[in-house]
């Protein structure tokens, strides 16, 4: 979850000859499933497919992602460029300490992600309803990991084995201060 500040009206104050701020207010925002769904079911097309979103359509998933009951409609024409950022880096975040092994590329297309899709997947993998609100790229990491547990490892080729082989013997000899 995010906790964000965002600033109020500045005002002036004639008796003191002072600027200050009024109205400030915090949201908290959560970059989940429960986002991405609400996002899809207004705008009916899929928001994690490549190409161009309109600034509009940015801001409708910032407001898709408040947690805040309340909070003022017009608030996403109140952030400021710092808020923006730290919206953008929290959506952007792993929110997972997990790390996965280089995979091999894909090749073709593939399919596109949307909300449902993913929601076949938790179910595919017996993944718990309440993972919906979770950060979306820690869900994604989980439905990762339950995928590539639930596959057959791959047998390696000999020339991949062999190559293996070679660099193994070449860490142990420079390890072991050895020629062969």
């Amino acid at each position: 979850m995010l906790t964000i500040t965002i600033p109020g009206d500045e005002v002036y104050d004639e008796l003191t000859e002072t600027f200050s701020t009024v109205g400030d207010f915090t949201i908290d925002l959560e970059h989940s499933l429960i986002s991405l769904s609400k996002w899809e079911s207004k705008h009916q097309k899929p928001f994690l497919a490549n190409g161009e979103k309109a600034p509009e359509e940015i801001l409708d998933y910032v407001n898709m992602m408040v947690l805040t009951p309340g909070v003022p409609s017009n608030f996403v024409l109140r952030l400021t460029d710092a808020n923006i950022k730290e919206i953008k880096t929290y959506i952007e975040s792993k929110q997972s300490a997990t790390t996965f092994g280089q995979m091999p590329e894909r090749k073709g297309r593939g399919e596109t992600i949307t909300a449902e899709l993913i929601y076949y997947w938790m179910v595919a993998f017996t993944i718990p309803f309440e993972c919906q609100y979770w950060h979306l790229n820690r869900l994604f990491a989980l439905i990762r990991i339950c995928n590539i547990k639930n596959s057959k490892p791959k047998k390696m080729s000999k020339h991949d084995i062999a190559a293996r082989n070679r660099e193994l013997n070449a860490q142990r000899r420079e390890a072991l201060k050895t020629s062969g």
